[in-house]
C-alpha cells in the first residue's frame, strides 16, 4: 500500500516546497469519480515502498483550489489524474492520465536523486 501524504493545505504545499530541496516530491493529482484516474492511481501503488521521494496526493474533488493552486505555481495545465516531480521547488516532470507510468517515474527519481545528491557535495 502506498504510503500517501494528502494534500489539503496551503501550508503543506508549502512545506512540499521546501522538502523538495532535499528530495524529490510527487504529486498526484487524483479524481475518485474517474475511472482513468483510478486506473493511475492503481499503477502509482506500483511505487509503494519507495523512500526515493516524498509522496503527496492531491483529491481534485475535496481539494480543487489546492489543485488549482499547484497548477498555477507550477506552471501546468491542470489535468487529473496527473503526476507531477518537483525538485527545488520546480516541476521538473508532469505527465497526465495513460502516460502516468511508475517505471518511468522510478526512473526520474531516480536520477534527480543522483543530480541532487552530486550538486549537495
Amino acid at each position: 500500500m502506498m504510503n500517501w501524504i494528502e494534500l489539503t493545505t496551503e501550508e503543506q504545499k508549502e512545506s512540499l516546497k521546501a522538502l523538495s530541496a532535499e528530495k524529490p516530491v510527487l504529486v498526484f493529482k487524483h479524481s475518485p469519480r474517474c475511472s482513468i484516474s483510478m486506473m493511475a492511481y492503481n499503477r502509482m501503488e506500483q511505487m509503494a515502498g519507495n523512500n526515493e521521494a516524498a509522496f503527496y496526493l492531491v483529491d481534485v474533488l475535496k481539494s480543487r483550489p489546492i489543485s488549482m493552486q499547484i497548477a498555477e505555481e507550477y506552471q501546468v495545465h491542470h489535468e487529473s489524474p496527473q503526476a507531477l516531480l518537483i525538485v527545488n521547488g520546480e516541476c521538473v516532470y508532469d505527465e497526465s492520465h495513460s502516460g502516468i507510468l511508475p517505471a518511468e517515474l522510478k526512473e526520474e527519481i531516480k536520477e534527480w536523486r543522483t543530480k541532487m545528491a552530486a550538486n549537495s557535495n
